[in-house]
């Protein structure tokens, strides 16, 4: 059962829409839609391989409500699998470990090899004996998520109905492929996350435009003012911003991270911010690069889990601290206005807001998006019906 809001006004020229209805920041139903119609249909982030840095390592994952499982296998492949044994439904892992052996059941034992195989049915057939008519291990393996890994985010397609990540997103894949390289995590230093009291989409609208800047991050705009931005616009796939002026994080020795290898001289001094639909922000420099993945926890809460990459391992430590501070700064000065919104968005006469045609392109953009989805998700269940 959904709200079925009325998303007309979405849809039309930025100079005459509006914004998503207010249902779709508050309520549950409107809430559990999206994550069909916008967070299953197609690639979604999950977290990052740095995760799972070492083989046998498994975190657990909730996913909108869903019970997933990120491991890297013995060969260090990075799987994903629904959190639950093929028995009675039981979670496998509760707690982020190291996994030496088999993945087991606590519950009747059940085990699983890395690559999802249940491996052993202790005593399934009686005391002793570990096999039973109508238990075919060949078809009890752990359910498996489709999964992409680019820009150390591991995507995931639920519905297993999207197309290949590569023809998905081959306009994102082919604006940055100088930074298709490897990338290393900075560490336990270079990660944190913000626990945000607004809806995931909110976060996303603020993240890709710049005309906040000069108001919410005045020391930003000191030096990457909002007339050195401009818009980043693909409809159906990404929207967000650059800067033609990127001023590098400096030791008080004037030390810098090392660029990436084999950039053009347009990244001397531009950087670009990406929203990738629907929930991973990410930033490109010549030093380094961000990944945020944004989980939703229900309609009116998100956390922010950010990570940081740089061109080789060694790095300072002292100035990826630094880095991460900073940046810290940035997105800790955005709370008050997403939750601001959020707060705004219990109210009745708000009928979701205006766009500046000038400024607020690739936010109707995003919303576009998310009304299209949904008209095509709504059709689809119709059609089902």
């Amino acid at each position: 059962m959904t709200t079925d809001t009325d998303l007309s006004a979405v849809r039309r020229p930025i100079s005459a829409a509006n914004g998503l209805p207010n249902a779709h920041y508050t309520d549950q139903a409107t809430f559990e839609e999206e994550r069909n119609a916008l967070m299953m249909a197609g690639w979604a982030g999950l977290a990052v391989t740095a995760d799972v840095p070492e083989p046998g390592d498994a975190k657990p994952i909730d996913f909108l409500g869903m019970p997933l499982l990120l491991l890297r296998d013995k060969d260090g492949t990075v799987r994903v699998f629904h959190n639950i044994c093929r028995h009675r439904g039981m979670i496998l892992v509760s707690e982020p470990r190291k996994i030496e052996g088999a993945i087991r059941c606590p519950y009747h034992s059940w085990c699983y090899a890395h690559d999802g195989r249940l491996v052993a049915t202790p005593h399934v057939g009686g005391p002793g004996q570990n096999t039973a008519q109508g238990i075919d291990r060949n078809d009890l393996s752990l359910a498996d998520v489709r999964t992409h890994i680019w820009m150390d985010v591991v995507w995931i397609n639920l519905s297993g109905a999207a197309d290949p990540f590569e023809v998905a997103n081959a306009d994102l894949l082919s604006r940055w492929s100088e930074f298709d390289k490897p990338l290393y995590h900075g560490g336990p230093e270079s990660r944190f996350t913000l626990d945000v009291g607004c809806n995931w989409k909110l976060a996303i609208e603020n993240y890709c435009e710049s005309y906040h800047l000069p108001w919410v991050h005045p020391d930003l705009n000191t030096y990457s003012r909002l007339e050195d931005h401009y818009h980043i616009e693909a409809p159906g796939q990404f929207s967000g911003q650059g800067t033609r002026v990127y001023r590098q994080i400096k030791s008080d020795t004037g030390t810098v991270f090392p660029d990436f290898d084999g950039l053009s001289d347009k990244w001397n001094e531009a950087a670009e911010y990406i929203s990738a639909f629907p929930n991973v922000l990410l930033g490109v420099h010549r030093d380094h690069t961000f990944a945020i993945i944004l989980l939703p926890d229900g309609p009116a809460r998100t956390k922010e889990h950010v990570h940081i990459y740089y061109a080789n391992q060694n790095t300072d430590k002292d100035l990826r601290i630094a880095n991460a501070t900073q940046w810290k700064q940035v997105f800790s000065e955005d709370i008050f206005v997403v939750e601001g919104m959020q707060r705004g968005r219990s109210a009745p006469a708000f009928d979701g807001g205006r766009f500046s045609p000038a400024m607020d392109g690739p936010t109707h953009l995003f919303h576009d998006w998310v009304a299209r989805q949904i008209h095509f998700h709504r059709a689809g269940t119709k059609a089902a019906e």
